[in-house]
């Protein structure tokens, strides 16, 4: 009856593979931002225009399963041009001798992704919360997949230490640096 034994473990294979499937991001159809408080009064919002990434997903069991991604530091946006010019320099991200950013995730329990950011040459280990927003066929017959993540780093954690002293008091850019990524993605055939 080995037939059988064989039968049962290729059925099982191919159930897990069925239900874990590995998502590619899109990158026109995604986003990955933050936020960082400025002059202790508002907010300076910003974004990277060129990432790449991708996920596993579990969707017998409904989990997230692995998660990892690639910013391409260059591509920072915050809509002025002479400050991300200075985002770019050795006073922040020295993008000439650290050009990425990187996630890999170790972890991930509950609604919570945690795994090693490497920034400005220095890895940490951090923690993203993620929603998982469902999975749709597309327009074009691909099988797509939501994802939308959050988290609060501290910048001086990754060496990202420059500030400048405001008069009144305080500094003129907050440490926490709030993260917020929304991913549409597709099913890897």
């Amino acid at each position: 009856n080995m037939n059988f034994f064989r039968l049962t473990i290729l059925s099982i294979v191919s159930i897990v593979t069925l239900y874990a499937g590995e998502y590619k991001v899109d990158l026109s159809h995604s986003y990955v931002g933050f936020k960082i408080k400025h002059l202790m009064i508002s907010n300076v919002k910003g974004n990277f225009e060129n990432f790449s990434g991708k996920f596993t997903y579990d969707e017998e069991n409904k989990k997230l399963l692995t998660l990892d991604g690639k910013i391409d530091v260059n591509s920072i946006n915050t809509s002025i041009a002479k400050r991300d010019k200075h985002l770019k320099s050795k006073d922040f991200f020295d993008v000439d001798k650290y050009p990425n950013i990187t996630f890999v995730s170790s972890k991930i329990k509950n609604d919570s992704v945690y795994g090693k950011l490497t920034m400005h040459g220095i890895t940490k280990e951090v923690k993203l919360d993620y929603e998982f927003n469902g999975i749709i066929k597309g327009p074009r017959g691909k099988t797509k997949a939501g994802l939308s993540l959050s988290g609060k780093l501290n910048r001086k954690d990754f060496g990202l230490k420059y500030n400048s002293l405001l008069e009144a008091g305080g500094v003129a850019i907050s440490d926490s640096v709030k993260l917020d990524l929304e991913f549409e993605a597709v099913l890897l055939k």
